[in-house]
């Protein structure tokens, strides 16, 4: 089966109380001296307004002076956090929660199975294989043994059709670029393949070699801020040097496209997706078994999403939005000139959204979303329905995995409530069975998750999830962690948080809205939070923390509110717009200067959801919201501000230029602070001994801030 390709990465206790500890007086806040931050006359002219950027000399993330300035700012924000008096029990406590064994879904290839595993708190989880469903399993890799603080994670990887070879990319310190290698699986000898500057690339198949996408090798010494141009799609023979990879797709005329490759199954087509931007696609398919054949432009304007997950002959069966907002499955003959009045519906359009479709046994598997939660469906390859797996309670189904030939699937069911759960399904019983189950020392039966609908300020129904202790007291005196997203397609459903274990056995309330800008209910409520319709996406999160307090969750002195990447430009644009709503804000990895965020790394790809200020339309609507340019003189929350020095995702300077206008402007005595690790990244592959350190950071300050007893 071919997996759905994404267009561009996008912007993932000690039972004992101290019954005696008293909160902290806010005085102490006041106390706080923060570094001095110098200031630079730099003005910029959007359309006649000046917009002055004091900051802007801490965007060069390699000076000296802006290496003295993060140290600065992380003595003061880690001596404060000393002075936390519960801070190494919260750590203890979450250590002991983290260590159990966790097992991912297996996928098959050929006669083997592959899985991850970690027995607990490694840094980064093993790739083991087995032979068949009864074979002893054997560790095929190991990313721990590459790095002694664990920053050197293991990426994407592919398999060879012959199941001889394995190709697989490693990132390190938490950076997007990554580098491929490749190990013969039989024997696990390491090969000599070693591939530079690859970054938002597949590894696709095709007999003894595979095509990956890499740019050209960055110059001037700022691979983690300059622009990526010219993403390209090479082919490499295994034991080759990388100088005689062959160059097998590229656009010089636009420089802000990115390609991914893909072959299918029976390794005939060559797939090459295109995209200018986190949503919308190009697909043009090669025909390989003809010498020198072109290829054929299926899709070229990038006005919606494809993605192949099978083909017969020239007959392509393809998952798409293509007037469908909420996705169908259609059969196209790519041969063909492209007109989509001739495309054949296999699964037509329903009321809930088509995540993905797998082929098992001869059968499709349809996974749908039905108010963020997760349905399957099996059809004929025809597309008649013929029954539903049926699935126990609020979940999400994850990591579905099925072999075209095999009756066995294998998926991960995900609460909030309990750590993933294995599940392996027989397509011809029709029947599930527990695969792995974790034990962790959490008792999750304790727990409950409502889903609950609220409306937004313009009267949008909008869904959210509200995990708590059953029987908890309604008497808004209850710790409340609001987190949110709503951007780019993506969406928040049942899913367990290690780190909010924590905050759970205290008492607290973990809840998650359904905001627009997401993909909750198909591309419609994605666009109803985008561009200049932005703002919708604040007022739900807004509205949803109303809820929770006209209901008698919580109360405003008793909430926090978090998210990150994205979802750290939402808390920056609320806490900016309602200073008064929330007690803490934890706004992490955030993109927070919307005037610029184009002008680094792969921020030019963001534009699909934002907009750029190079527009006076789009600037007119980024200046209104856009968190750095709305602080102004105010009692802000107890702000932690967290970002990675190694992230060229969202550069760290959107945190930094933040931090230092919050701590200029802040009028009163919460403490405003940020922290700035090191050797680490936007989020994907930080190891387990920094995400337990990060965490216990977050929820010491929550803690503290409201006033929480542990």
């Amino acid at each position: 089966m071919l997996k759905k390709i994404s267009p561009v990465i996008l912007l993932t206790v000690f039972t004992a109380c101290i019954n005696n500890q008293k909160h902290h007086d806010d005085g102490d806040s006041a106390k706080l001296k923060y570094p001095v931050t110098k200031k630079v006359d730099t003005v910029d002219t959007y359309f006649g307004t000046k917009i002055a950027d004091p900051y802007r000399w801490l965007e060069d993330d390699k000076s000296a002076e802006t290496g003295e300035w993060v140290k600065a700012e992380n003595k003061v924000t880690y001596d404060y956090l000393a002075t936390i008096p519960f801070r190494d029990k919260i750590k203890q406590r979450l250590t002991k929660i983290w260590n159990f064994a966790k097992v991912s879904a297996p996928f098959k290839k050929g006669k083997r199975y592959f899985f991850y595993k970690n027995d607990g708190i490694q840094n980064q989880s093993v790739l083991y294989v087995q032979d068949g469903l009864n074979g002893t399993p054997k560790m095929l890799l190991d990313p721990n043994t590459l790095a002694a603080d664990g920053t050197a994670s293991l990426g994407g990887l592919g398999v060879s059709k012959d199941g001889k070879y394995l190709a697989y990319t490693i990132n390190r310190a938490g950076s997007d670029w990554s580098e491929i290698y490749a190990m013969e699986i039989e024997s696990g000898k390491q090969l000599t393949d070693d591939i530079k500057w690859v970054k938002f690339s597949d590894i696709a198949w095709k007999n003894d070699g595979f095509y990956y996408s890499a740019y050209d090798a960055p110059k001037g010494g700022s691979e983690l801020s300059n622009k990526n141009e010219f993403h390209k799609v090479f082919y490499h023979k295994i034991g080759d040097p990388q100088n005689k990879d062959v160059l097998v797709y590229e656009d010089k005329a636009h420089a802000l496209r990115n390609f991914s490759a893909g072959t299918t199954e029976d390794e005939k087509l060559l797939l090459i997706y295109g995209s200018e931007s986190t949503s919308g696609t190009s697909l043009s398919v090669k025909d390989l078994t003809i010498p020198n054949a072109p290829f054929h432009d299926v899709v070229t304007n990038f006005e919606h999403n494809y993605g192949v997950i099978h083909n017969n002959g020239n007959k392509l069966l393809v998952i798409t939005d293509e007037g469908a907002p909420k996705y169908q499955l259609l059969e196209i003959d790519f041969t063909q000139k492209p007109d989509p009045a001739t495309w054949k519906k296999v699964i037509p359009e329903a009321n809930d959204l088509l995540e993905s479709v797998s082929i098992c046994n001869g059968k499709l598997v349809a996974k749908y979303l039905k108010d963020v939660t997760s349905r399957l469906y099996v059809y004929d390859m025809d597309g008649k329905k013929e029954n539903e797996i049926q699935l126990p309670g609020l979940c999400k189904v994850d990591e579905f995995d099925a072999d075209k030939d095999d009756s066995l699937a294998f998926f991960s069911y995900k609460t909030f409530t309990s750590p993933d759960v294995i599940y392996k399904y027989n397509i011809v019983t029709n029947k599930l069975a527990v695969w792995f189950k974790p034990e962790i020392d959490f008792k999750s039966d304790d727990y409950e998750t409502k889903q609950v609908f609220y409306t937004s300020k313009d009267g949008t129904k909008i869904p959210m999830f509200i995990t708590c202790k059953k029987g908890l007291v309604l008497d808004g005196n209850n710790p409340c962690f609001l987190f949110g997203y709503g951007g780019f397609n993506s969406y928040y459903s049942p899913e367990f948080r290690i780190d909010r274990a924590v905050f759970l056995e205290n008492g607290g309330v973990y809840a998650i809205p359904g905001l627009r800008g997401g993909g909750d209910y198909g591309e419609d409520w994605h666009k109803a939070g985008t561009k200049c319709n932005k703002q919708n996406v604040f007022d739900d999160f807004i509205a949803a923390a109303e809820y929770l307090i006209n209901q008698k969750y919580t109360s405003h002195e008793k909430l926090a509110i978090h998210g990150r990447s994205n979802g750290g430009l939402l808390i920056g644009a609320v806490m900016t717009q309602r200073p008064d709503l929330a007690k803490v804000a934890i706004p992490t990895v955030g993109v927070m200067d919307m005037l610029r965020y184009h002008k680094f790394t792969i921020g030019w790809a963001w534009a699909s959801d934002y907009g750029t200020s190079d527009s006076l339309s789009y600037f007119n609507c980024l200046i209104k919201y856009s968190p750095l340019h709305n602080i102004k003189e105010a009692e802000y929350p107890a702000t932690l501000v967290t970002t990675g020095d190694h992230d060229d995702r969202v550069v760290p300077a959107h945190s930094f230029k933040f931090i230092a206008t919050l701590q200029e402007k802040q009028k009163g005595k919460n403490p405003v602070l940020v922290r700035i690790d090191t050797n680490a990244g936007h989020g994907s592959g930080k190891p387990t001994s920094k995400q337990i350190d990060e965490f216990s950071d977050i929820w010491s300050f929550v803690f503290y801030n409201l006033g929480m007893k542990y």
